[in-house]
């Protein structure tokens, strides 16, 4: 998760509706470039689409709350899951012509044809990767947290400098490691794990001193999968550059600006607002962190 994948604790059983994809955008865009127009065809009949009459939606598996629940991106439930269906909603798709598929998040950035029309899950926009794929609009900024054990001997840092010689632990090919060289400047190089259970399982082990990783994941850890975890605060990455979450597309996807404009709708009626207040709750109760 990049999981640079927010402010409260969000627990796993948070609100379990099945949104539909008419109570998510009850209005879908209208078509632009229809055939014979100029512009982008947004049409469930596009060509641009993996598949025509279909919406193919990518995302890793496992998928983790808050993102999705019971690892099942098709219920509707968990905030990714929930933009997933607000979006395709926009686009004209009903619930039935949803189809997930998994990509693995490392792979979803790389170079070369995808089996997707778009892939959501946790990834940050960066230039690097913006040179192989095409992103969409932001729909989610996150800032990045630092999650320990209770009795950890930097349970109580108050800033980034205490934390510099913790061993760190970061999920492979996420902003996390670069947010942790820039912001924390460790003495040792960050741990990489392949997986967020990886991770927890090597802050049980005292293989590493604490996690970083974005804070609504850092809640979920937090809440349901550790005993005694301490969620010591949050920053912001690259001096207060925003970390954001884009959908991702094929390279020269004809349907990026179809999304851009579904993401448009989705913010101007409010509808991200009330999906980030249901799945990713916020507060000012974790500290933040200065160096």
């Amino acid at each position: 998760m990049s999981r640079t994948r927010t402010r409260i604790a969000i627990t796993a059983s948070a609100v379990a509706v099945v949104l539909t994809a008419a109570a998510c955008a009850p209005q879908p865009v209208s078509p632009a470039g229809a055939a014979g127009s100029s512009g982008p065809n947004c049409t469930t009949g596009s060509s641009s689409l993996h598949k025509s009459g279909q919406l193919t939606v990518a995302t890793d598996s496992p998928a983790y709350a808050p993102w999705f629940d019971s690892n099942t991106p098709s219920n509707g439930k968990g905030f990714e899951s929930a933009v997933a269906y607000a979006v395709a909603g926009k686009l004209g798709f009903g619930r039935d012509q949803v189809k997930w598929v998994v990509e693995p998040f490392a792979h979803s950035y790389a170079p070369g044809p995808k089996n997707f029309d778009f892939d959501i899950n946790q990834i940050s926009i960066t230039p690097q990767r913006a040179q192989a794929v095409d992103f969409s609009t932001s729909y989610y900024t996150a800032d990045q947290a630092i999650l320990t054990l209770d009795n950890s001997a930097f349970a109580k840092a108050t800033s980034l400098g205490e934390l510099k010689d913790a061993k760190i632990g970061v999920q492979v090919a996420t902003t996390s490691y670069q947010a942790v060289l820039d912001q924390l400047k460790p003495s040792r190089t960050p741990s990489v794990f392949n997986t967020t259970n990886d991770e927890v399982n090597a802050l049980k082990n005292g293989q590493i001193d604490a996690i970083v990783t974005d804070l609504p994941t850092v809640f979920f850890l937090a809440g349901s999968e550790l005993d005694n975890a301490k969620i010591v605060g949050q920053f912001g990455y690259a001096g207060g550059t925003p970390e954001e979450f884009g959908l991702l597309l094929p390279k020269g996807s004809g349907y990026t600006a179809c999304v851009n404009e579904a993401l448009g709708a989705l913010k101007a009626d409010g509808t991200l607002a009330k999906l980030t207040a249901e799945w990713l709750s916020a507060s000012a109760n974790v500290p933040e962190l200065k160096p």
